[in-house]
């Protein structure tokens, strides 16, 4: 995924390319440093008053979004399309339909996930505590070019479902959906502000970085790490949702049909360039031969075109990440790995367009079976058994997602279990990211905290604890003037309390 990248000196606008035919899909301001200030200002503003409705109040606006959303969902579509060149149903039916049911899905459950929760202190009877939520303020979001809706927008709900304030700043690669989607917000009912942009450089993610309350970041482990610096020299949260080189392992008894196929779409939908698709798969010994055969003939048979094209497969968004593409794949070549299909750019289109891959012959010590591919690309290595397959799997510094595929969905379950990775599927892949009742993240390189879940709302909140005092007495045993023989009542305290069995039950 992409590294930030710097604006040339005086730049005030910044081109997009439209990666389906090389042309200028459009243009977007670059904000300054006093930009980026004004807009983290306005959306406090916005915020200050939003952070004052209940969660039913915040829902129903949200859901007036939702339609304002979809009544322009042709434009939507549109302008996904023009700077990903990914195919129409891809940007309708994943991109717009994610961010719709994630609204639905926050107005229902953010009032349970952030609701008082009551304590029972053991020790302290007289007490009655609460542990509580409060919105952190003004969230930053800087995101990625493979998902430019999903993971801006659709990440931006849990936040403003918790109460808070969000300013995006989108990949310099694809941020004109962010443009035109928080313009519909503002035109919708929300409070002006409250859903905004700035555009720019990764000088301006930097920027933003100092005037908000915490930062939530998605792309590669290389600027995460420089983001991650920048948040603790200022002491400001953040989480980090990172790369991944996940692993699939298929069982000498699996369905090789589903597996295959699960395989294919797992490791090429959005021709590869998802953080949770499948990169690696190591496959018994005893099945290898006839299910990399099924993986032959149904990545040749992939429709690759245009967006408007009734196509599987579009372009890939960066000439950057296609290069690197290339290269690794020309890299596995040259130390012996086969290349079964694929493995070129598509001839005579312009643009970035690079054929569906399936590698062979791979071995670990291979940059490709090392570094995030992020492209259309699969690379099969042989198993002896089930314990090489997971040493393999683990052997990697990612740690995002991975899948396992066999009939025996006990013994499936059991090898998940044996896999470093912060989510694993069992004859599916990536299918927990449309689970938002599940947490989703990583492990090692892959982040730090989660989206989804209880976890993907809470961490946009600071948790305070509530204690109140039950009968109101008007000293306690520990305030002032201390008793004569303190020492002598702790000891007999500590007797009581801890070296009575009954009271063991009690207070361990």
């Amino acid at each position: 995924m992409e590294a930030a990248t710097q604006a040339s000196a005086g730049e005030t606008e910044r081109p997009v390319t439209n990666p389906a035919d090389g042309t200028t899909a459009g243009a977007v301001h670059v904000h300054t440093r006093d930009e980026v200030a004004a807009a983290v200002v306005r959306c406090r503003e916005a915020q200050a008053s939003w952070a004052t409705l209940s969660y039913s109040q915040r829902g129903r606006l949200l859901k007036r979004y939702r339609d304002a959303l979809l009544d322009a969902r042709d434009e939507i579509t549109d302008v996904l399309c023009l700077e990903t060149g990914k195919p129409r149903a891809d940007a309708l039916g994943v991109e717009l339909l994610y961010v719709c049911d994630a609204i639905g899905f926050w107005a229902k459950q953010a009032g349970r996930y952030l609701s008082d929760r009551v304590e029972r202190p053991h020790l302290l009877r007289t007490k009655r505590a609460y542990s509580t939520y409060k919105p952190r303020g003004v969230i930053g979001m800087i995101t990625p070019w493979n998902f430019p809706l999903v993971l801006s927008v659709g990440e931006a709900i849990p936040a403003l479902m918790a109460g808070n304030g969000v300013v995006i700043k989108p990949s310099s690669e694809t941020p004109l959906i962010a443009e035109l989607c928080t313009r519909i917000a503002d035109q919708s009912g929300l409070p002006a502000g409250l859903l905004s942009c700035v555009t720019g450089s990764g000088r301006t993610g930097d920027d933003l970085i100092d005037f908000v309350d915490m930062i939530s970041f998605t792309g590669s482990v290389e600027t995460g790490r420089k983001i991650q610096i920048r948040c603790a020299e200022q002491l400001k949260p953040s989480t980090m949702e990172l790369g991944g080189k996940d692993p699939a392992i298929v069982c000498r008894d699996a369905d090789l049909e589903r597996a295959a196929n699960g395989c294919v779409w797992g490791g090429l939908t959005n021709a590869g360039q998802v953080c949770i698709s499948i990169e690696r798969i190591y496959v018994d010994e005893r099945v290898y031969d006839p299910f990399v055969e099924k993986l032959v003939e149904k990545v040749s048979a992939l429709r690759q075109g245009p967006p408007d094209a009734d196509a599987d497969i579009g372009c890939m968004t960066s000439e950057s990440q296609l290069r690197e593409v290339e290269e690794q794949v020309e890299d596995a070549r040259e130390q012996g790995a086969q290349v079964r299909c694929g493995g070129r750019r598509v001839e005579g289109r312009s643009g970035f367009w690079y054929e569906p891959t399936l590698i062979t012959g791979v071995t670990s010590e291979m940059r490709i079976m090392r570094e995030e591919t992020f492209g259309p690309v699969l690379c099969v290595q042989s198993v002896s058994d089930e314990a090489e397959a997971i040493r393999l799997a683990n052997d990697s510094p990612f740690g995002l997602s991975a899948s396992v595929w066999s009939r025996d969905k006990q013994g499936a379950t059991n090898i998940a279990r044996r896999i470093e990775a912060g989510a694993v599927c069992v004859n599916d892949h990536m299918v927990h990211m449309l689970i938002p009742e599940v947490p989703m993240g990583g492990v090692k390189e892959s982040g730090i905290g989660r989206r989804h879940g209880a976890e993907g709302i809470r961490k946009y909140c600071d948790q305070q604890t509530l204690v109140v005092d039950r009968f109101g007495l008007r000293s306690e045993p520990i305030w002032y003037p201390a008793p004569r023989g303190r020492e002598r009542i702790f000891r007999r305290m500590l007797n009581v309390l801890y070296r009575s069995g009954w009271r063991n039950k009690l207070f361990g």
